[in-house]
């Protein structure tokens, strides 16, 4: 059958449409057999995979970061009109900065050997969650590490994962919080809150292990949450965030980790939140996390 490949270009700050013709070329040379179509808006890539998904396209290509991956998710889950079987299957060619869940599954970041992945055509199940209205693969997010994002965005003077950390500073130095009810399959949580973090996978940003014993073929949601109450505290745990085992910031004081199939989170004042390093458009204080497990059928090495 014909792939579709949804190329977005604004992926890593352009270097996406850059780096298209060594990804074209690299299909081509797989023997992949396959269109294109190019988002030439913010937010259109979701409506081209939908599309696409309708028109019977198959595999579909997400060619971007993780943020294309999930608007490609979310296209195709709105063809299906349902999550009752697995939809796919999804091929990855990692054209973003950080391509987290490219790491996380193992597949290969070289563009040459994404796309000999993809002409195998080998393919597994993982989880797929949600977040309210958006579906996401790799991870979620409300508190300091969405609002990290929002200084991340605004840094235009360093490229790749080194703008993630000065993102992660400047996030820091402004000490945001918010007091929280959380409930969970089997337990529950009312207090401040510093960071909520809802993982699929392990790695976010490049870098950071926000939920380091996450399974994306577990059936489970993993989130860490805590409070720290100075930004000394914080400054000790983000060096902590990057470590994926003994040493991890979980291990501090005030921070926990959870396993669960639902989870709701009230804030008494909005957060910016993000899905698969998204934003949502406006901040929000009402969160409903759901799972629905092995419904992503992706090709893998």
């Amino acid at each position: 059958m014909t792939a579709k490949v949804i190329l977005n270009p604004y992926s890593n700050r352009w270097n996406s449409q850059a780096r298209w013709p060594e990804a074209e070329a690299a299909l081509k040379s797989a023997g992949v057999d396959f269109e294109v179509a190019i988002s030439e808006k913010k937010g259109e890539v979701m409506g081209l995979a939908e599309q696409a998904a309708k028109d019977g396209f198959s595999p579909i290509i997400a060619a971007g970061g993780d943020g294309t991956i999930g608007e490609v998710v979310n296209g195709m889950v709105n063809a299906a009109g349902s999550m009752d079987k697995p939809i796919g299957p999804l091929g990855i060619l990692p054209l973003g900065s950080a391509n987290d869940l490219v790491v996380n599954l193992g597949l290969p970041k070289d563009l040459t050997e994404a796309a000999k992945v993809i002409a195998a055509g080998k393919t597994d199940l993982i989880d797929v969650c949600k977040c309210n209205d958006r579906f996401f693969v790799n991870n979620s997010a409300a508190g300091l590490e969405p609002y990290s994002t929002t200084k991340q965005e605004q840094i235009h003077w360093i490229k790749g994962i080194g703008r993630y950390l000065v993102a992660a500073v400047q996030a820091i130095m402004d000490k945001p919080e918010w007091k929280a009810t959380m409930e969970w399959d089997d337990g529950s949580f009312t207090g401040p809150l510093s960071l909520i973090s809802v993982g699929n996978t392990r790695l976010t940003g490049g870098v950071f292990f926000m939920s380091p014993h996450a399974d994306p073929r577990d059936g489970k949601m993993t989130f860490s949450y805590g409070y720290r109450g100075t930004r000394l505290g914080l400054f000790q745990a983000l060096p902590r965030t990057m470590k994926p085992d003994k040493g991890s910031f979980l291990e501090m004081d005030g921070m926990y980790e959870q396993h669960c199939t639902r989870l709701t989170i009230e804030l008494d004042k909005p957060s910016p939140a993000h899905t698969d390093g998204e934003l949502f458009p406006e901040w929000i204080s009402s969160f409903k996390y759901e799972i629905f497990p092995q419904k992503l059928q992706i090709i893998l090495p």
